[in-house]
């Protein structure tokens, strides 16, 4: 719709008028002049007076225009668009996954059948993005290094399109704990949100990398970074001759670690052995960092007062370029008539 940011401008419109009415009438012509008692007639022979009545009344009408569209841009119209929904003020939240070669194991079942760790974090890990209204969120992938796959951002979709394109051994075989939590650090260092969350996801222990997971933990603690780590990775069980055979499938795991980084930032260490408690886990998440909405929205504005001001200038500069060029005219016509 068509709003007005100073509607009271519109007020000016009949000063020209009011001017007019109660301001005294100038005079006819300066006391030095000349005065020639027979002009009207050589007026007339000049111009017909029907013709003369009608430019003024064009012209009058003109300026009024010309006036009232000055008035307008005044007034600063503008284009006020449909209502956006503004991003909500929550936090900074960086998934960090691990994407070294043992989350190829296939020890998840999706819709009854065996997929590999990682199908079952993406999967997982997506809902729980599209369900992250209003966080900035960011995706780091390490292996034997961390890399950031994606900056902050309020785009989820974009986020759940990176997660998708993961691939085992993208960032090498081994496993980077360290690493994955000191660059997410530095990226959320950068912004200006005070609430800063780190979920890591991981499936083993650190065995490489430039940085302790502990000493990573506390550089985190001291910037305010909270962190929650996820161990994952199934723990089987089979029926055998000798009876039940419990096999530790994520024996790798190292389970105390991820629970001290998880203590030292002010997080939590949770343990997913299978789809449904991965889903539990990320649940919780939704539970511990709750979304903040508030009811902001933005309507976008184009300004539009240029339309009627050129209207304006236009009008100006053709009245002036015609009053001149007949005054040239009557004046060669006087002439003529006298002569």
């Amino acid at each position: 719709m068509i709003g007005f940011d100073w509607p009271w401008m519109v007020l000016c419109a009949p000063l020209p008028w009011l001017l007019r009415r109660l301001l005294p009438a100038a005079r006819n012509a300066p006391r030095n002049a000349v005065r020639v008692p027979f002009f009207d007639e050589i007026r007339s022979l000049a111009t017909p007076a029907a013709v003369l009545t009608g430019r003024r009344s064009l012209e009058s009408w003109l300026m009024w225009i010309a006036w009232l569209a000055l008035v307008l841009a005044a007034a600063k119209p503008e284009y006020v668009a449909d209502a956006i929904e503004t991003p909500v003020s929550g936090r900074d939240l960086v998934l960090a996954i691990d994407i070294s070669g043992s989350m190829e194991r296939p020890d998840f079942t999706v819709n009854r059948q065996k997929v590999s760790r990682l199908s079952v974090v993406k999967y997982v890990a997506s809902e729980f993005v599209k369900r992250r209204e209003g966080d900035r969120l960011g995706l780091v992938l390490f292996g034997a290094r961390a890399y950031l796959q994606t900056p902050l951002t309020f785009d989820r979709d974009t986020i759940v399109a990176m997660l998708g394109e993961a691939e085992i051994g993208l960032a090498g075989k081994q496993t980077a704990i360290g690493d994955a939590i000191g660059l997410s650090v530095k990226r959320m260092r950068q912004a200006e949100q005070t609430e800063r969350v780190l979920i890591l996801l991981t499936d083993g222990a650190n065995t490489t990398g430039a940085m302790a997971p502990r000493r990573a933990a506390q550089l985190a603690a001291r910037d305010g970074l909270r962190i929650y780590t996820i161990g994952i990775g199934a723990d089987q069980v089979r029926n055998t001759i000798f009876g039940t055979l419990e096999l530790q499938a994520s024996a790798d795991l190292d389970e105390r670690t991820l629970t001290d980084i998880a203590e030292t930032t002010g997080g939590k260490y949770f343990r997913a052995s299978d789809t449904e408690s991965l889903q539990r886990i990320y649940r919780e998440l939704d539970r511990l960092e709750p979304l903040e909405f508030d009811d902001q929205v933005f309507r976008p504005t184009r300004s539009l007062y240029y339309w009627p001001l050129a209207l304006a200038l236009c009008l100006s500069v053709w009245l002036a370029l015609r009053r001149i060029r007949w005054r040239q005219r009557f004046a060669d016509d006087s002439n003529g008539a006298v002569t």
